[in-house]
């Protein structure tokens, strides 16, 4: 599987020595990483479909200034998807208001037909990408619906309900970004942990450092807002474990690529 990283707080940051850290565990995640660095509507989304450890381009980046409000970054296992360019996180996607929905996921979608549409639309082969063009056109479709644009709590409370449902059968590992809130979910144990820092949250697959990391609230949608968490959902329950017939069909999946 993939890992994900992502921090948020309300001023200027120095994550680079976590950043660091993280992209070294790409020995064990040699397909590709990316990063982005996001600040409201400011959107920079920088990838490779390589390992990160032997990406020039990336190691001159982590010598330099890192800004925005929201980064996030990602190293991919790939699972469902061919090592390319397109396949690679983060994803962004703007909806009709013009935010800017930026995506990471480690997980893996193995039953929900709602997505199957957008195997012929999108850019790459992902589940990952589709679950992003998914919620954007739901999010877009309830705010025709309303007749206005959602504010924060509205699109908090929708996006529980269809995260709830998406996690049925399903691994679902992300962070979310909308230029204003950070969505987080984990429903698979052991594999989310944030660092709550002064002004500052930080969330990783794995803890970086020596620092008291914590396990993210499980099967539970959270909303953070200039690092300080917002909105809390109710806990749904749907928990993914590994079984022989989901790595089985990783297994005929990953034999592929």
């Amino acid at each position: 599987m993939c890992e994900i990283f992502g921090s948020m707080s309300t001023g200027k940051q120095d994550i680079k020595p976590y950043l660091k850290e993280f992209f070294i565990h790409s020995d064990k995640h040699p397909h590709g990483w990316g990063l982005a660095c996001l600040d409201g509507s400011d959107t920079l989304i920088e990838k490779e479909p390589l390992k990160a450890t032997n990406s020039y381009y990336l190691k001159h980046r982590l010598t330099g200034e890192l800004t925005g409000r929201v980064i996030l970054a990602h190293i991919r296992y790939a699972t469902i998807g061919n090592v390319e360019y397109t396949n690679c996180h983060p994803f962004t996607r703007k909806d009709n208001q013009g935010r800017h929905w930026t995506f990471i996921h480690n997980g893996t979608i193995f039953n929900y037909p709602p997505l199957n549409p957008y195997v012929k639309t999108q850019t790459g082969d992902t589940d990952s990408e589709r679950i992003l063009m998914y919620l954007v056109d739901k999010i877009n479709r309830q705010e025709r619906k309303k007749g206005a644009p959602l504010d924060s709590k509205e699109r908090f409370d929708f996006l529980e309900g269809i995260i709830r449902e998406m996690a049925k059968e399903n691994k679902l590992n992300f962070l979310l970004y909308d230029g204003e809130l950070l969505y987080v979910h984990t429903n698979f144990a052991d594999s989310l942990y944030f660092l709550e820092k002064e002004n500052q949250i930080l969330f990783s697959t794995r803890p970086l450092g020596r620092e008291e990391w914590m396990p993210v609230p499980f099967t539970t949608l959270l909303a953070y807002q200039n690092g300080k968490q917002v909105f809390t959902g109710t806990n749904h329950h749907n928990e993914h474990f590994d079984n022989e017939e989901n790595l089985k069909y990783l297994f005929q999946i990953f034999s592929n690529l």
